[in-house]
Protein backbone atom coordinates (compact mmCIF):
# COMPACT_ATOMS: atom_id res chain seq x y z
CA UNK A 1 0.00 0.00 0.00
CA UNK A 2 1.58 3.50 -1.01
CA UNK A 3 1.79 5.96 1.66
CA UNK A 4 1.16 9.64 0.54
CA UNK A 5 2.94 12.64 2.95
CA UNK A 6 -0.45 14.43 2.42
CA UNK A 7 -3.85 13.49 2.81
CA UNK A 8 -7.22 14.62 1.64
CA UNK A 9 -10.15 14.64 3.66
CA UNK A 10 -13.86 15.91 3.52
CA UNK A 11 -16.35 16.53 6.41
CA UNK A 12 -19.70 16.41 6.51
CA UNK A 13 -22.07 17.73 8.78
CA UNK A 14 -23.91 14.14 10.35
CA UNK A 15 -27.33 15.72 9.24
CA UNK A 16 -27.32 16.21 5.86
CA UNK A 17 -29.62 14.60 2.83
CA UNK A 18 -28.04 11.68 1.19
CA UNK A 19 -27.91 13.81 -1.88
CA UNK A 20 -26.84 16.75 -0.29
CA UNK A 21 -23.22 14.84 1.15
CA UNK A 22 -23.13 13.90 -2.45
CA UNK A 23 -23.18 17.66 -3.91
CA UNK A 24 -21.15 19.15 -0.88
CA UNK A 25 -18.63 16.58 -1.37
CA UNK A 26 -18.11 17.39 -5.20
CA UNK A 27 -18.00 20.38 -5.01
CA UNK A 28 -15.60 20.54 -2.15
CA UNK A 29 -13.11 18.01 -3.81
CA UNK A 30 -13.61 20.62 -6.76
CA UNK A 31 -11.39 23.30 -4.84
CA UNK A 32 -8.71 20.89 -4.14
CA UNK A 33 -8.45 19.40 -7.28
CA UNK A 34 -8.57 23.14 -8.89
CA UNK A 35 -5.78 24.72 -6.79
CA UNK A 36 -3.31 20.87 -5.89
CA UNK A 37 -2.21 19.75 -9.41
CA UNK A 38 0.29 18.17 -7.77
CA UNK A 39 -2.21 15.43 -6.61
CA UNK A 40 -3.94 14.79 -10.36
CA UNK A 41 -3.03 11.53 -11.55
CA UNK A 42 -2.50 10.91 -15.61
CA UNK A 43 -5.72 10.54 -18.15
CA UNK A 44 -7.30 7.22 -17.85
CA UNK A 45 -7.57 5.03 -21.05
CA UNK A 46 -9.64 2.17 -21.74
CA UNK A 47 -8.64 -0.64 -24.06
CA UNK A 48 -10.02 0.72 -27.02
CA UNK A 49 -7.78 4.05 -26.55
CA UNK A 50 -11.06 5.96 -25.56
CA UNK A 51 -9.45 9.05 -22.78
CA UNK A 52 -11.14 10.16 -19.67
CA UNK A 53 -10.27 12.87 -17.34
CA UNK A 54 -7.75 12.62 -14.91
CA UNK A 55 -8.49 11.96 -11.07
CA UNK A 56 -6.71 12.20 -7.24
CA UNK A 57 -3.69 9.97 -7.59
CA UNK A 58 -4.56 9.56 -3.83
CA UNK A 59 -7.48 8.48 -1.74
CA UNK A 60 -10.04 11.15 -0.36
CA UNK A 61 -10.83 10.20 2.88
CA UNK A 62 -14.54 11.18 3.71
CA UNK A 63 -15.92 11.98 7.53
CA UNK A 64 -18.68 13.19 9.29
CA UNK A 65 -20.01 15.08 12.18
CA UNK A 66 -21.97 17.28 14.21
CA UNK A 67 -22.22 20.76 13.30
CA UNK A 68 -20.44 21.65 16.30
CA UNK A 69 -17.23 19.30 14.76
CA UNK A 70 -17.19 21.47 11.99
CA UNK A 71 -16.84 24.65 13.22
CA UNK A 72 -13.97 23.05 15.54
CA UNK A 73 -12.07 21.52 12.65
CA UNK A 74 -12.50 24.90 10.79
CA UNK A 75 -11.35 26.76 13.60
CA UNK A 76 -8.02 23.82 13.33
CA UNK A 77 -7.74 24.27 9.48
CA UNK A 78 -7.11 27.58 10.14
CA UNK A 79 -5.06 27.88 12.92
CA UNK A 80 -2.73 25.11 11.05
CA UNK A 81 -2.95 26.91 7.80
CA UNK A 82 -4.18 24.31 5.83
CA UNK A 83 -5.58 24.49 2.04
CA UNK A 84 -9.25 24.52 2.67
CA UNK A 85 -12.72 24.64 0.90
CA UNK A 86 -16.01 25.38 2.70
CA UNK A 87 -19.16 24.63 1.64
CA UNK A 88 -22.65 26.86 4.10
CA UNK A 89 -26.07 26.12 4.39
CA UNK A 90 -26.64 29.37 2.11
CA UNK A 91 -24.71 27.64 -0.61
CA UNK A 92 -28.32 25.34 -1.05
CA UNK A 93 -29.93 27.78 -2.39
CA UNK A 94 -27.42 30.03 -4.87
CA UNK A 95 -27.11 28.35 -8.17
CA UNK A 96 -23.76 30.26 -9.41
CA UNK A 97 -20.58 30.93 -8.64
CA UNK A 98 -20.81 34.91 -7.86
CA UNK A 99 -23.79 33.70 -5.40
CA UNK A 100 -21.51 31.16 -3.72
CA UNK A 101 -18.84 33.57 -3.02
CA UNK A 102 -21.13 36.32 -2.42
CA UNK A 103 -22.98 34.31 0.47
CA UNK A 104 -19.64 33.01 2.14
CA UNK A 105 -18.34 37.16 1.80
CA UNK A 106 -21.51 38.18 3.71
CA UNK A 107 -20.82 36.16 6.85
CA UNK A 108 -17.88 35.98 9.51
CA UNK A 109 -15.80 33.27 9.49
CA UNK A 110 -16.71 32.82 13.08
CA UNK A 111 -20.81 32.87 12.07
CA UNK A 112 -20.28 30.07 9.12
CA UNK A 113 -22.94 27.66 9.62
CA UNK A 114 -20.76 24.84 7.90
CA UNK A 115 -22.40 22.12 6.54
CA UNK A 116 -19.03 20.89 5.11
CA UNK A 117 -15.66 21.70 4.23
CA UNK A 118 -12.63 20.25 2.55
CA UNK A 119 -8.70 20.10 3.38
CA UNK A 120 -5.63 19.04 1.94
CA UNK A 121 -2.18 19.16 3.64
CA UNK A 122 0.40 17.08 5.82
CA UNK A 123 -1.41 13.69 7.09
CA UNK A 124 -0.49 14.72 10.85
CA UNK A 125 -1.92 18.01 10.71
CA UNK A 126 -5.17 16.91 8.75
CA UNK A 127 -5.46 14.14 11.59
CA UNK A 128 -5.17 16.56 14.26
CA UNK A 129 -7.51 18.75 12.57
CA UNK A 130 -10.41 16.26 12.16
CA UNK A 131 -9.88 14.49 15.37
CA UNK A 132 -13.32 13.48 17.08
CA UNK A 133 -14.97 13.06 13.51
CA UNK A 134 -15.87 9.91 12.16
CA UNK A 135 -15.60 7.48 8.78
CA UNK A 136 -18.64 8.17 6.58
CA UNK A 137 -20.61 5.07 6.54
Amino acid sequence: MTTFSTKIAVLLRDDLATWQRLNVTAFLVSGIAATAPEVIGEHHVDADGTKYLPMFGQPVLVFAGPGTLLTTAHGRAVERGLAMSVFTAELFGTGNDTDNRAAVRAVARAALDLVGLAVIGPRNAVDKTLKGASLHP
